[in-house]
């Protein structure tokens, strides 16, 4: 068997600001079947060439480059467009820091979808999960990223491609309660 045509490379950017506030502390450290959230979602990253975590720098187990949305706490539409002056590959995951059951088959699958602009995870309603998706650089670039601005609206307006998945896949843990069942799900 002979192996497919090598894959282009690409850069990730995990969004990992917030202040974590219906959680009461910091959500990105807190462990999820022993490893970091925050960890746990570089991790599924780890084939990009890139890695921006834009956020307040917290330990990490993989180099990654930190930057700060500015102003700071001004939302992930800004967050994403900050880290944008960052990569260089021409297709970028985009991620958030609390989705600790992500997984690279799930990025894999992103970056493989990708048909127009973007590929977009889609929740059980239908919904997109704009902070689980894939898109070419220059689409992104063109979409407005403005300091609390809405990602939605932004990215509302690229052409993408659902990807749907189980709904433990792009869990996002804000509660203890979705803390508790990610725990459960990552056993």
């Amino acid at each position: 068997m002979t192996a497919g045509p090598p894959q282009a490379p690409w850069d990730a950017v995990v969004i990992a600001g917030g202040t974590s506030r219906r959680m009461g502390e910091d959500k990105l450290a807190l462990d999820v079947g022993g490893r970091t959230m925050l960890n746990r979602v570089v991790d599924a990253v780890a084939d990009a060439r890139h890695v921006v975590v834009v956020g307040p720098q917290r330990e990490t187990d993989r180099t990654v480059l930190w930057c700060r949305e500015d102003p700071p706490g001004s939302g992930p539409a800004s967050a994403l467009g900050t880290a944008l002056a960052h990569v260089l590959s021409g297709r970028v995951v985009v991620l958030a820091g609390d989705q600790p059951l992500i997984r690279a088959g799930t990025v894999d699958r992103l970056l493989a979808s990708i048909a127009y602009d973007g590929a977009v995870v889609v929740d059980g309603e239908g919904e997109p999960q704009w902070l689980c998706s894939a898109w070419r650089t220059d689409a992104l670039r063109s979409a407005s990223l403005q300091p609390n601005g809405s990602l939605h609206a932004a990215l509302s307006q690229l052409r993408w491609t659902a990807v749907e998945v189980d709904a433990a896949t792009a869990l996002d843990c804000d509660t203890p309660e979705d803390l508790r069942r990610a725990r459960e799900l990552a056993q």
